[in-house]
């Protein structure tokens, strides 16, 4: 399914709005559309075979009203609905898709809980990128966000972004942040030259990495910003008004399987908008 978008489709209204937004990507990009949904794997207890029954049929028919709506808009799509364990399934449907789409139902500080570990943990280990769409009215908002640090991984998410903008025609704003080592015990203040230097530093990483962006997007609108500060507050204070944001993740290891960077989990756990966590190795 290399030509694929997965999409986890549950009964949340944001599952409406995730399938949306995977369908306008696969529209614009030429690719299909495979949705997904879970039912609980059973576990053998008395009576529980009516209501898996029922929960697949009721599941099934979910997932069919879904892809007619997709294949009305003229995209290409499927359904299917598997057993198991949600995080399980999704990021095993992931392995040979271009990308993985699921919905978040945050909707902005002071509004609710955070994102769940159970997104967290599909993101982090999904084989490709992974799509986080908010249960949010973005319609009136402009352009991409993306964090830059200079690392392969960013390079990876700089290149995802910059496609995307210039694709959508609208800005990319580039962030690059730097953030002082603790103060140690008993001194006052940070020497101005190293705090200059940090600061400087970092607006070399990000002039770096910006280079030879507009060979490949001559006409693309490129907003650097440069800050103080931690990078998840200040990518997500940028992606308030922002289309979308893009992350980088080192991806999947033995031990870190489930564990996302410290960036990426903080951006995911405040989601401003739709977040696409991009990896270096794979992306649409």
């Amino acid at each position: 399914m290399p030509g694929t978008i997965v999409v986890g489709v549950t009964e949340k209204p944001v599952s409406r709005r995730a399938v949306d937004w995977a369908c306008g990507r696969a529209i614009a990009r030429g690719l299909r559309i495979e949705l997904i949904s879970i039912v609980g794997g059973a576990i053998g207890v008395v009576g529980e075979g009516h209501v898996v029954d029922e929960a697949l049929r009721r599941t099934s028919d979910l997932l069919e009203g879904e892809v007619v709506r997709v294949r009305e808009r003229g995209a290409t799509a499927d359904g299917r609905v598997r057993r198991g364990r949600p995080v399980e399934q999704l990021i095993a449907a992931s392995e040979e898709a271009a990308m993985l789409v699921i919905g978040s139902d945050y909707r902005g500080h002071g509004t609710g809980p955070e994102r769940g570990q159970h997104g967290l943990r599909i993101t982090a280990g999904a084989h490709c990128p992974v799509a986080v769409v908010p249960d949010l009215d973005l319609a009136e908002r402009t352009g991409v966000v993306v964090g830059v640090d200079g690392s392969e991984v960013s390079e990876a998410a700089l290149a995802f972004a910059a496609e995307e903008a210039d694709r959508l025609g609208e800005p990319l704003t580039a962030v690059s942040t730097w953030t002082p080592i603790a103060l140690p015990y008993e001194m006052d203040g940070y020497p101005t030259s190293y705090l200059e230097s940090m600061k400087h530093i970092t607006e070399e990483t990000l002039a770096i990495a910006l280079a030879g962006l507009a060979e490949n997007h001559p006409d693309l609108q490129v907003h650097r910003v440069v800050e103080y500060g931690f990078p998840a507050s200040v990518i997500n204070r940028l992606a308030a008004h922002a289309r979308m944001a893009v992350v980088g993740s080192h991806g999947r290891g033995a031990i870190g399987r489930f564990l996302l960077g410290s960036t990426s989990e903080l951006v995911l756990s405040r989601l401003a908008t739709t977040t696409v966590v991009v990896r270096p190795e794979k992306t649409p």
